[in-house]
């Protein structure tokens, strides 16, 4: 098995929640989510992040609004919706229970060791 090919999968069944978890701090450019997804060490080009915005935005999670740029072409900026907010609520209530199992796992055998 490749580690780095687990290592990927598991971050990109997180990259939904990162991405709704950002755009809920209020308006974002979605070079802004690249940026933050990068330093968190969560790689995500352009050519994954645009679908992703288009699918939650379809599924009524996201809107956006254009804004005129001073520096080049208006921009898109991404706010929650109200479905938004309560689908995130509910992503990260299962995450704090993820989070909570898998310690409790990894505990156990860091114990037995």
């Amino acid at each position: 098995m490749n580690i780095e090919n687990t290592q990927v999968q598991m971050r990109k069944g997180l990259l939904e929640f990162c991405i709704l978890s950002i755009i809920s701090r209020g308006e974002v450019y979605a070079s802004d989510m690249l940026d933050e997804l990068t330093s968190a060490r969560i790689m995500v080009v352009e050519g994954t992040l645009y679908p992703l915005l288009t699918r939650l935005r379809k599924s009524g999670l996201v809107d956006y609004k254009w804004v005129e740029s001073n520096s080049g072409p208006p921009r898109k900026y991404y706010t929650l919706t109200e479905n938004g907010e309560t689908f995130l609520s509910a992503l990260d209530e299962t995450w704090r229970d993820l989070v909570s199992s898998t310690d409790k796992i990894i505990s156990a055998k860091n114990a037995s060791d």
